[in-house]
């Protein structure tokens, strides 16, 4: 990442849940789980019709200006590192395990981390 490391704190990580769930609803993306942490986001999408980077690169980019607008982050600071990780599952199996491990596997909740819902991924 370039330039000094960003952390996001329980307003910025609920903008930024609100952000994905903009561009998924926007793109027809069916968000499966997130959960926004302190230094990063997982996030589990289905997006079957676009590359990894596309939507990974949507993400980013919704997020970034929903940060801006609310004045969370200044216009010209770095938000993201460069890339991110990007796991493609391909079995009922491998999907159930990656939701759990956003989900679960975190650590502790933090508030603002996950979206409201009812199952599970909020």
């Amino acid at each position: 990442m370039v330039g000094p490391a960003v952390t996001l704190n329980a307003r910025a990580r609920s903008i930024v849940g609100a952000a994905i769930q903009e561009v998924c609803d926007h793109r027809g993306w069916e968000l499966l789980a997130i959960n926004a942490r302190t230094n990063h986001v997982h996030i589990v999408v289905v997006a079957s019709s676009h590359a990894a980077e596309r939507v990974m690169g949507d993400f980013k980019a919704y997020a970034t200006r929903a940060l801006r607008a609310e004045g969370v982050m200044p216009a010209g600071q770095p938000v993201w590192a460069g890339h991110g990780s990007t796991v493609h599952c391909f079995t009922e199996a491998e999907v159930s395990g990656v939701i759990e491990y956003t989900i679960h596997g975190q650590g502790e909740d933090l508030p603002g981390s996950r979206l409201p819902g009812g199952d599970g991924s909020g």
